[in-house]
């Protein structure tokens, strides 16, 4: 058939012998006559036996080659094309013979039209583009509607097809007038070739042929633009038919799914599929020069548009959902996200068939064919990924189109969903005009082609098409997804060696775009393997041969580069055997494109954001396994030796990532990558000073050992010892410097970077105290920054921000306590908090003013309140006041059993400022207290930030010894007391010593030791003025002088002495509560106003504890935490489970959980018992469960500083708060279990990462909510879920799925996509949910501070349960009143 095609020769007619002139006008006589019976109505034939048909057709045949300058070809088509028919409709105006044997008759007419479409002198006349069509749009219809049709028709008429097209895209025949014929002619083959295949499956020889005419006609772009159309649309079928409709599936435009066949079964969409896939042959052969004829121009760009589409089906068997570019452009979506076992077990069955088909290529007998198997076809099954069309302007999309710039990288589990710039279009041809490429002539319009056909929405030539390597966000690749192997036999023979296609020219020759795309192709490949999986070693070293080849760093980078780290986000976290040792490779290049800042060689082809956001996830990938790893040596996978770059061990190439890590913070300008290399750099400091922590206690193990035998050994990994500190100096200094510069206009980066900051501070390095206060004083001049800012610029998310650093202030004084022993940074601290409080510091003022008196102006309540709390904070880490505990209420202090009316009704109640509820307990006085003289009182401070409780005792003199004068005084006043003589009351009185001759002498006051509140009365001469020092001396000299007068008269006079005056009894009931409050200087009119009088309320409130109500709002206030508390659940999955009922059992034994998922828990905080409230060791606690004990019921785990309380629970399917009955439990299970609906994070260990798509959280979190939908995704909820899964090396993958619609909702230090140790797992777990606690009550009105909280009730109470006294008097003499 082929030799046929190329052959340039149809069937040559009788009248061919005769002359011209006599064969033309027999001809034209002929034609004219049959061509007015076919009138409308059309008459009866003329033609009646079966010799007047052939011999009229010998006569058409011969018309159809005459010129077309005349009608008579035009007559002879319509001739012909109403014979055809007769397979269709059968009418009286077609001879009787065709009618009785149509299939001989149409086979004969075929052969005969083949003549119109031969090469003659006037293919640029009009006539041939109008004429032409007209067959075309005949044999379309033949196909479609012809009944009894046999096998001989079908394959002439796909033979036809074949010849007319390889008679229209001959380069060595065809002329560019023939260009607009090149699309319809193509596209009814294809179209003509599906129906053939449902109803007739064509021949072994015609798929042969058609493959091997192929290798002609790719070139064209007509020929490989309807292979890419059918491709796909079968694709799509393929793909619903194989793996059900719960797989994602494949959009494809309605034009080209019509394509395909109603009938068509999956068997023969099978095997259509197949072979119609094979038809290319291997796109890499277009750089090889054709049989027939030279190099037609394109052809890269023609390599380039099979990459693509190759790539396409790919992730369409991937199940990878792309977001295009365009608004409501999306492709792939994936809508089995709680996929059932029941499909993934129906999978096999499809695979295996489709392997089936794919490894029997020409081999297999289906309709009868039998045929033999080809050596490259002999590939199983299972196919590969979907990208962007270079056609994207004449096809519809497909819904593979490449993203947007800005977009997240090409990660089978998208972790960023960030907004962020939108850039131009992606694969943009530009038009200049609609011009043929050949000739340079306007081409013919489509409205010279049929209707019937496919539009071509563009021009032919393709080489106005400029190719971008966008990056859309791609979904996670779905659970039912085929294994790497069956991608690769399929597709790998043409990815292979199009990714190693040899380059004879520069970097950016045409070819590397080609090459790019076959690479990044097997880059998602690779990463989108199973857990479980096994890839074979052949395709292993194959790859791994293209990376190295891909990654060879040039001068300038390659599209080649770009798209294998856009595509390579994920490639060390798959378990890939031997992916290490590629660290060297993709260190130098990820040097290459992180440490520049323009890089103007890839600006033309990609979008700089996603390149540097795919490197940096290769980053956080790789900073772990030096530390992993250490001493484990890296072999060369180059021929170049004694390359240090490429060898050495892992140790080796720690320095190299650290400087990696800190100079692309140094040059990233992209605000959500700088997020990500913050978050990075926390988990690096984290892992060294672990790391290096573990060094220590390792070696003073061996030393302690060492030391029993006598020999001192040491370890060599002890000699980088400082290397956290060092790198925690660097982070930090670069941190302060960049917030007030490079990052101060981005709230997103300073919000992580305080968050970092903060992180810092609680990792454990030694570093000096210089570099501590430095950190502080640069928060707070970020802080004093920020304030500053011009008022048009403040806004919630500024407020947000200054908010945070506050936080961040208030961790730092927390972890380190001896900062507040510098005097100038305490008073930096205090002068911050001053700006919070009031919007002002006071050295900034000309006057100093008093707290009262100064104008209350901040910048916002959020930013008033966070700095009140590090106000607090710096008093309790001061030393300045302790937190008592909740359970020292009225009834710790006074014994009683519960919280009553009664005993309310001992204490006195009172508010300061709204804010502060002072509970008193005044003493009754006993004899001993009386004889004492010591009356005392209790009071409870229920404040917004603690609960604190002091005891008070009213004494004339400070405890000392026995001999003191104050031991001697009271010896007296009790031998007053017992009736004691007076000599023996006025020895004891002049045993006080210092010559007192009467104990009410105020000379006796010089005697008294100080004490320190002595000390905080000021000296009289501090803060005079000039004029009040002159009167002070001359009352001095006054003073003076009369002294001098006294002593002149006590020498004249005899002393007399006096008898002592009798001591008075000491009072029996004394006004505690009057003393105290007036000691506060509380009880002043200033303080004490009538109810209802001015604008300011009244500072000091009276409270009235016996109105209805107030026992129980006491009892609320005190159920208020004063610290941040939050929750987090933590769930174990193993491979296969998606029910609920399944994972919850999983914890009930140790043998059902892995014993690192057991460390892990002993790492994140304390066990507790959740009755006792006592500590209890972890060991003990667990037993043989497998965290089951930690559900709530018996024990949690908690996690608690200075400004957190965090929780954690392992809930089972056995634990009474996350039962059905779990209403019957007590209260605190109750709120437990409430708690599952609030908490804002769940932790998920998954042995498979297949199964975090089908991960229940709507069952798990609101299994008792009924408006819940099942098939709802994780990322559909507020709900912040963490996914931990496990590699082989030891490490483990940080996976989130949430909350990602605000900028802000990246949450380090565990970003989507991070890869960590064990040792720093649990840490940076903790840091993560600290941060999550931190953001909302920073960033959000739905979880304030406990703090606020705590403030807003108690303002509620004063204004409830104050007492309504008319008079200020009437406050007085309550005050005198006994309780």
């Amino acid at each position: 058939m082929d030799q046929s095609a190329r052959s340039g020769r149809g069937h040559v007619s009788a009248l061919a012998c005769f002359p011209n002139h006599v064969a033309r006008e027999v001809a034209v006589a002929v034609v004219t006559t049959l061509g007015g019976c076919l009138g409308n109505p059309p008459s009866r034939s003329l033609l009646r036996t079966e010799a007047q048909v052939k011999w009229t057709m010998e006569v058409l045949c011969f018309s159809l080659s005459l010129p077309l300058d005349s009608d008579t070809v035009r007559v002879c088509v319509d001739i012909y094309t109403h014979w055809m028919s007769v397979l269709v409709s059968p009418r009286d105006s077609i001879p009787p013979p065709l009618i009785k044997e149509p299939n001989v008759y149409v086979q004969k007419i075929l052969r005969h039209l083949r003549t119109l479409f031969m090469p003659r002198p006037d293919r640029s006349s009009p006539a041939y583009a109008s004429v032409c069509p007209r067959v075309l749009a005949a044999v379309q219809l033949l196909a479609k509607e012809g009944a009894g049709m046999s096998g001989e028709t079908w394959e002439m008429l796909l033979h036809f097809l074949i010849c007319i097209n390889q008679s229209v895209l001959d380069t060595l025949t065809s002329a560019p007038i023939c260009q607009p014929l090149s699309l319809p002619s193509m596209e009814v083959l294809f179209q003509v070739s599906l129906v053939s295949c449902s109803r007739c499956f064509p021949p072994r020889s015609f798929w042969l042929s058609w493959r091997q005419m192929m290798t002609t006609w790719r070139f064209q772009p007509a020929a490989l633009d309807q292979w890419t159309r059918v491709v796909t649309a079968l694709t799509s079928r393929l793909l619903r038919l194989s793996f059900g409709p719960d797989f994602p599936h494949l959009k494809v435009p309605d034009e080209d799914a019509t394509l395909i066949p109603d009938d068509m079964d999956h068997q023969v969409t099978l095997q259509t599929w197949f072979r119609f896939l094979h038809l290319i042959s291997n796109p890499v052969d277009l750089k090889r020069p054709p049989a027939y004829g030279p190099v037609p121009p394109g052809q890269e760009d023609v390599f380039l548009t099979a990459m693509s589409t190759i790539s396409r089906l790919v992730d369409a068997f991937l199940g990878v959902s792309v977001v295009c570019g365009e608004p409501g452009d999306q492709t792939l979506m994936n809508t089995g996200h709680n996929l059932t076992i029941s499909h993934v077990s129906s999978c096999p069955h499809h695979v295996s068939v489709l392997l089936l088909v794919s490894s029997s290529f020409y081999c297999c007998d289906l309709a009868g064919l039998s045929t033999r198997i080809h050596f490259r076809d002999r590939l199983p099954s299972l196919g590969v990924a979907v990208t962007r069309s270079p056609f994207r302007d004449r096809l519809p999309s497909y819904g593979v189109s490449r993203p947007r710039s800005g977009s997240a990288p090409p990660n089978p589990v998208n972790i960023l969903s960030m907004p962020s710039k939108s850039p131009p279009p992606p694969h943009t041809r530009q038009k200049t005009s609609n011009i043929s490429k050949a000739t340079g002539k306007p081409q013919i319009g489509s409205s010279q082609t049929s209707p019937s056909f496919h539009p071509w929405k563009s021009s032919s030539g393709l080489s106005a098409f400029s190719w971008v390597l966008y990056s859309y966000p791609r979904g996670p690749p779905s659970p039912m997804r085929g294994s790497v192997d069956s991608l690769l036999h399929l597709f790998g023979f043409c990815l292979f060696d199009a990714a190693l296609v040899d380059k004879d020219s520069a970097p950016n020759d045409r070819w590397e775009d080609g090459r790019a795309e076959a690479c990044g192709t097997l880059c998602r490949i690779f990463c989108c393997k199973k857990t479980s999986e096994d890839v074979l070693p052949v395709y292993l070293s194959r790859f791994y041969a293209v990376l190295l080849q891909g990654l060879w760093v040039c001068e300038s980078l390659s599209p080649v580069v770009s798209s294998i780290l856009l595509h390579s986000s994920s490639l060390f976290c798959c378990d890939l055997p031997g992916v290490n040792l590629l660290l060297p490779s993709f260190i130098s290049i990820l040097e290459k494109v992180l440490l520049e800042r323009e890089m103007l060689s890839l600006k033309a082809f990609v979008s700089l954001a996603d390149l540097r956001r795919a490197s940096i996830l290769v980053l956080m990938s790789l900073l772990p396994l030096p530390q992993q790893f250490g001493p484990v040596q890296l072999a060369s996978l180059r021929d170049t030796s004694d390359d240090e770059a490429t060898t050495g061990s892992f140790q080796s190439h720690k320095l190299r990532l650290i400087g990696l890590l800190m100079g692309s913070l140094q040059t990233e300008a992209d605000s959500t990558n700088t997020q990500m290399l913050l978050a990075a750099v926390l988990t690096l400091v984290q892992d060294c000073a672990l790391k290096e922590l573990e060094g220590q206690t390792h070696q003073a193990t061996k030393t302690h050992y060492a030391g029993h035998r006598g020999t001192k050994r040491t370890d060599r990994s002890t000699d980088q010892s400082a290397m956290a500190a060092v790198l925690w100096i660097d982070i930090v200094h670069l941190l302060t410097q960049h917030l007030t510069v490079q990052w101060r206009n981005d709230s997103g980066v300073c919000l992580v970077a305080m968050e970092i900051l903060a992180g810092l501070a609680r990792v454990n390095v030694a570093v000096a105290e210089q570099e501590k206060k430095r950190v502080v004083s640069s928060i707070c001049r970020y802080i004093e920054f920020q304030c500053g800012r011009p008022p048009p610029l403040h806004s919630r998310e500024l407020h947000s921000i200054i908010v945070v650093a506050f936080h961040c202030l208030s961790t730092w004084i927390t972890s380190h306590h001896d900062i507040l022993e510098d005097q100038e940074c305490l008073l930096e601290l205090f002068e911050i908090v001053e700006l919070g409080v009031s919007g002002s510091k006071s050295r900034q003022e000309e006057e100093v003013r008093c707290r009262e008196e100064k104008e209350l102006n901040p910048v916002s309540l959020r930013v008033k309140e966070a700095a009140e709390a590090t106000l607090n904070c710096i008093m309790q880490v001061s030393g300045a006041s302790s937190s008592f505990g909740s359970s020292s209420d009225e009834d710790a202090l006074i014994g009683c059993s519960g919280l009553s009316d009664r005993t309310l009704k001992k204490f006195r109640y009172f508010a300061l400022d709204a804010s502060v509820i002072l509970g008193i307990l005044e003493q009754d006085q006993g004899p001993e207290q009386a004889s004492a003289s010591c009356p005392s009182l209790m009071v409870l401070i229920r404040g917004q930030f603690s609960h604190h409780s002091w005891i008070l005792q009213q004494r004339l003199h400070p405890r000392e010894e026995k001999n003191s004068p104050k031991f001697s005084m009271q010896k007296a006043v009790r031998l007053q007391e017992s009736g004691g003589g007076e000599d023996q009351v006025y020895a004891a009185i002049s045993h006080c010593g210092s010559g007192v001759k009467n104990p009410l002498s105020l000379e006796t006051i010089n005697t008294v030791p100080l004490v320190e509140a002595d000390m905080s009365i000021p000296d009289i001469w501090e803060g005079l003025t000039e004029e009040e020092k002159q009167r002070l001396n001359h009352l001095r000299a006054t003073l003076e002088q009369q002294q001098l007068v006294e002593a002149d008269i006590c020498r004249s006079v005899a002393i007399t002495t006096c008898a002592p005056a009798p001591c008075p009894r000491p009072a029996t009931h004394v006004q505690n509560a009057r003393l105290f409050l007036s000691h506060l200087g509380l009880v002043t009119p200033e303080t004490v106003k009538e109810f209802g009088s001015g604008d300011v309320p009244a500072q000091l409130v009276s409270l009235d504890s016996s109105i209805p109500g107030f026992c129980e709002d006491l009892r609320r206030l005190d159920q208020l935490p004063f610290k941040t508390q939050d929750s987090a659940f933590i769930f174990y999955v193993r491979a296969g489970q998606k029910t609920a009922t399944e994972i919850l059992h999983n914890v009930e034994s140790c043998a059902n959980v892995s014993c690192h998922f057991l460390d892990f828990l002993s790492s994140l905080g304390r066990p507790v018992a959740r009755r006792r409230r006592e500590v209890v060791e972890f060991v003990a606690a667990l037993g043989q469960s497998g965290g089951h004990a930690f559900d709530g019921d018996r024990f949690v785990l908690k996690y608690e500083d200075a400004l957190t309380d965090i929780t954690f629970i392992v809930p089972s399917s056995s634990s009474p708060a996350w039962s059905k009955q779990w209403k019957e439990a007590d209260s605190d299970l109750q709120r437990l279990a409430e708690d599952r609906h609030k908490s804002k994070l769940m932790i998920v260990w998954v042995e498979r990462l297949e199964d975090i798509e089908a991960f229940p959280v709507c069952e798990l979190t609101k299994s008792q909510s009924s408006n819940c939908p099942r098939d709802v995704s994780v990322s559909a909820w507020e709900t912040q879920v963490m996914f931990v899964h496990g590699l082989r090396s030891g490490l483990f993958r940080i996976i989130t799925r949430g909350n990602s619609g605000s900028k802000w909702s990246l949450l380090p230090p565990l970003v989507d996509g991070i890869v960590v140790s064990r040792r720093t797992l649990g840490p940076l777990v903790m840091e993560t949910m600290l941060n999550g606690c931190r953001r909302r009550q920073s960033c959000g009105d739905s979880a304030p501070p406990p703090h606020v909280n705590r403030k807003l009730l108690i303002g509620e109470m004063v204004g409830r349960y104050r007492t309504r006294r008319s008079e200020p008097a009437d406050f007085y003499g309550a005050l005198f009143q006994q309780p």
